[in-house]
């Protein structure tokens, strides 16, 4: 066992409704133990000026026409860590090793080799007085990769730490359902394959969003109240199944639009959004055991209509002990830690990388 750090992971997802914060302690291998877990949202502005950007931006001439609206949300969010992690580090009293730091994604378009996530890892630096490790991506798409998933090599952590504890059994399917849906398979040589499966709370979300005053559907009530609209359904998963977009190893929130259900009851639109994106997640679910993660895992009719097309149960992965809606802050934790060690956080079987390489700028500015 080598040395262990102190990290603390932030996560701000496609649903940019605020940051899970985690503390991790890790040797950047198999020794790796979560001992805080917390959300913190974002005001109703500043979820709506996110939402807002990121509903803009469908290219790089867009990210490009959004460079001063970028900048200073850039900062806004930068100084919304810098105060969540001043509060986290004064409250546990621990010693802070590294901050990995997500920060918030608003255009990802491998072709292009970009992947955005905006918030400045040297002035968060500087008001945290720690080493911040940030920009993650960037190294796994100069090296052919698609900049994504990057969860799996802690998946693979965690699936051989809950083996050891005789809690799971490999082989094992870790399916995060978040604004994206990405899926780790980890076999009984811990062994990893992974890749982003399809959308996962984005279009329900948007919907939601664009047709209520709710920021997502709690629990599929809405959809669960509506009726699927089978030619709109039929026609929009040949429209997805004909195009490249189903053929990425990652994927953005903006590869998908909700045009399709145009002209729907708020009812009616939930639900047949709801059943096209269980369709596609199931047909990537392999008769191993899968445990969920996620914010999507909270939406029962998602769930049960996954299930429904599926042999092998889904089970919550809380069920074992681990909380599902950290695993990614938590990851990025350990991904910090992984890249101050110069191991590789990305594989050709996760990301499509050429070889297994590290990434994440570290920086020190106090």
């Amino acid at each position: 066992m080598g040395k262990i750090y102190s990290a603390l992971g932030l996560m701000s997802g496609t649903s940019m409704d605020g940051v899970d914060a985690s503390i991790i302690q890790s040797d950047g291998e198999t020794n790796c133990k979560a001992i805080f877990n917390k959300y913190y949202e974002y005001n109703k502005g500043l979820f709506e000026d996110l939402t807002s950007l990121r509903d803009k931006i469908y290219n790089l001439k867009d990210l490009n026409k959004m460079g001063p609206e970028i900048v200073s949300l850039e900062k806004e969010i930068t100084l919304f860590h810098a105060k969540i992690c001043n509060e986290i580090i004064k409250d546990s009293g621990l010693e802070i090793d590294f901050i990995g730091f997500h920060g918030q994604t608003i255009y990802h378009n491998v072709e292009e080799k970009i992947s955005k996530q905006i918030g400045d890892g040297n002035l968060l630096s500087q008001l945290v007085k720690k080493k911040v490790v940030y920009n993650f991506r960037k190294n796994d798409l100069e090296n052919g990769g698609e900049g994504a998933p990057l969860t799996p090599i802690y998946h693979k952590s965690l699936v051989e730490f809950l083996e050891r504890k005789e809690k799971i059994k490999t082989p094992i399917n870790i399916l995060n359902i978040g604004g994206i849906a990405n899926l780790t398979l980890i076999n009984s040589n811990y062994e990893m394959m992974s890749r982003d499966i399809g959308p996962g709370n984005c279009l329900i979300d948007k919907w939601m969003r664009k047709n209520s005053d709710k920021k997502y559907d709690e629990n599929g009530k809405s959809a669960k109240l509506g009726k699927i609209d089978k030619f709109i359904f039929n026609q929009s998963l040949d429209n997805f199944y004909n195009n490249d977009i189903s053929k990425k190893k990652s994927l953005d929130t903006n590869d998908f639009d909700i045009s399709f259900a145009r002209g729907l009851s708020l009812e009616n639109g939930a639900c047949t959004i709801t059943e096209f994106t269980a369709e596609i997640l199931s047909k990537h679910l392999s008769n191993e055991n899968t445990y969920v993660c996620g914010g999507g895992r909270k939406n029962q009719f998602l769930i049960e209509s996954i299930q429904k097309k599926i042999r092998t149960k889904i089970k919550s992965i809380d069920e074992i002990g681990i909380d599902g809606s950290f695993i990614e802050s938590q990851a990025f934790g350990y991904l910090a830690i992984r890249s101050f060690l110069r191991l590789p956080i990305s594989f050709p079987n996760t990301t499509g990388c050429k070889k297994p390489c590290t990434g994440g700028v570290i920086v020190k500015n106090y």
